[in-house]
């Protein structure tokens, strides 16, 4: 009615509305975004040594943008010196976060961030609180770039006497970052595959991506508490921490047992140290890396249900790597132990875990399973491929690993499109979805108990 009111009386016109979207809505759009220009970028003349489609392009820069590390093409020989810096920064972005970077530069500008860009902050490193964002954002920042410079110096001890100085430098420096963002790319023409018994490039990849696939999180604690001692730490480095080291070792023993005789795989390589070798390293990638230093098609069945488990749990939080995360599935265990021990609550390292970090943790691993057997589904019934080859793919492109077994070359452009949504998923998902059951609110309506008749 304000049209018909003088003009005295209606005041000022009304002015329109702005609907503010959700930080975590933001954070999603602008990674997309970031796939959107990699694959402009990627599709230029310039950047391919031949015309790629349109679709490739799209692949290869969401693939890089999630630090997953699956490709239709090898990167190495599509791709020309400009696309493989195009690479790299995706890789470095997509693993270090759009927010996070700009915060960086904020930061060294001496701007402050409003209330908005840190909301957007928390949700990009899985924050539950909006606290010293900045502060972690600049550690962050430099335990990467010190690691980075740690992984580009070692292996440039292998590459330049390769491949000479500048190039030598840059497939130090690709394969450095691409380690520790977790992504799994490479430039080589077998990836890894070569230098699988080199002990220092097997050490150092394997460390970066350790260290990457912790969490920083777990990094800031130990070093805020590395006089302490490490009874000082959260629990949730505690959980990181020790599951890492038990997935860690139930991979590299499983390993061992599993391809000790295979002629395709470890039983192929004469010395017991470079079976060792290899097989540390194998057990190391599925955390996130996407990196083989076998012919993963050759595995035994067994020893690829192995990798499939341990691609779905991935790595720690705040970090590049997927999956479910470390202390998502130590949380499940000791949730299961507690049941059957008859207690209450569980309880790990002198301390309790809430009923409510229960419930979320089981949403979180039901909702990941509902994603990978969706994107399993529509594999299987769209592509002629064996059950465990796609099986395999959906859940590395789900847990951001990158691991194949040759199937993802062979798909069709239904096929990689799934691929490409359960690789989105994958790297925004958990994110929004675990800052979404950090601030759930409790409710005040309570209901009657009724009985449920379980097992």
């Amino acid at each position: 009615m304000r049209q018909w009111l003088p003009g005295w009386l209606a005041g000022p016109p009304a002015q329109p509305r702005v609907v503010a979207r959700p930080p975590a809505q933001v954070l999603s759009l602008l990674f997309l975004g970031l796939i959107l220009a990699g694959t402009l970028l990627l599709k230029l003349p310039f950047a391919t040594t031949a015309p790629i489609s349109w679709l490739d392009a799209l692949f290869t820069a969401a693939s890089a943008v999630t630090v997953t590390g699956l490709t239709v093409l090898d990167p190495g020989t599509a791709f020309t010196h400009y696309g493989h810096v195009v690479l790299l920064l995706l890789i470095q972005l997509g693993a270090l976060g759009i927010i996070t970077f700009a915060t960086l530069i904020l930061s060294l500008l001496g701007q402050r961030l409003g209330l908005r860009q840190q909301l957007l902050l928390r949700d990009d490193l899985n924050q539950t609180s909006l606290g010293d964002l900045a502060r972690l954002a600049r550690l962050i920042a430099a335990v990467v770039l010190l690691m980075e410079a740690a992984g580009t110096l070692l292996l440039a001890f292998r590459f330049v006497p390769l491949l000479g100085w500048s190039e030598g430098l840059f497939q130090a420096l690709f394969h450095a970052v691409s380690a520790f963002c977790n992504a799994g790319f490479s430039l080589l023409p077998d990836g890894l595959s070569g230098l699988g018994e080199d002990p220092l490039v097997s050490l150092a990849v394997s460390a970066l991506i350790v260290v990457g696939g912790v969490g920083f999180n777990v990094l800031a604690d130990l070093w805020q508490w590395r006089r302490s001692g490490f009874q000082r730490l959260s629990l949730h480095s505690h959980l990181t921490l020790a599951g890492t080291a038990m997935l860690l070792g139930a991979g590299f023993i499983g390993f061992l047992a599993l391809e000790w005789s295979n002629p395709d795989t470890l039983g192929q390589y004469g010395s017991v140290f470079d079976r060792l070798l290899i097989a540390w390293l194998q057990a190391v990638t599925p955390r996130s890396a996407g990196f083989a230093s076998v012919d993963t098609s050759r595995l035994e069945d067994g020893t690829t249900l192995l990798m499939i488990v341990l691609m779905f749990i991935g790595g720690g939080s705040t970090s590049a790597a997927g999956g479910i995360k470390v202390a998502t599935f130590m949380v499940l265990i000791i949730a299961t132990v507690a049941f059957a021990r008859g207690r209450r609550e569980p309880v790990a390292f002198g301390r309790s875990i809430e009923p409510t970090g229960v419930l979320k943790v089981l949403a979180l691993t039901s909702v990941s399973m509902l994603v990978v057997l969706t994107g399993a589904f529509l594999l299987l019934v769209s592509q002629p491929l064996p059950f465990l080859d796609l099986l395999f793919e959906a859940v590395s492109a789900a847990a951001t690993c990158g691991l194949s077994r040759g199937a993802t070359g062979q798909l069709d452009s239904f096929g990689r499109l799934t691929l490409i949504v359960l690789m989105f998923i994958g790297r925004i998902g958990p994110l929004i979805f675990g800052v979404r059951l950090a601030t759930v609110g409790a409710t005040r309506i309570r209901y009657p108990y009724g009985r449920v008749y379980l097992g």
